[in-house]
């Protein structure tokens, strides 16, 4: 599997950094690569949005992470990701404010494109 095998957008079910690992979200993480073969990625998450760039090696795609939160300052994470395949991504993640004793975690399944035969 290659970097470009990993484009294009994914439905993703996640749990925040706390306690319980119940999903407690759900939205799109979108991925492109950009010239010298680095991830950009945009999760959308209800009406938020979360910017990141980052690198994939050995099926372990690193996304550095930053978003503004509704108090308008700007938070920053980490999220890592075992590829299992091009379609399916299993990670976890962690905030720099967020409680060191949790990492949140997110499943990640390639959205398909679908067509209408006439």
């Amino acid at each position: 599997m290659t970097v470009q095998d990993l484009a294009g957008s994914y439905s993703i079910e996640g749990s925040n950094q706390e306690e319980s690992s119940n999903p407690t979200y759900h939205g799109i993480l979108t991925l492109s690569i950009d010239e010298n073969n680095r991830i950009i990625a945009q999760w959308i998450i209800g009406d938020h949005q979360q910017n990141g760039t980052g690198f994939y090696k050995d099926h372990i795609l690193v996304v550095n992470f930053h978003y503004e939160g509704d108090d308008h300052k700007i938070y920053k994470g980490v999220a890592v990701y075992r590829c299992l395949s091009k379609d399916v991504l299993d990670g976890f993640w962690s905030e720099k404010h967020g409680n060191p004793l949790y990492l949140g975690s997110e499943f990640c399944v390639r959205i398909q494109n679908s067509r209408i035969i006439n």
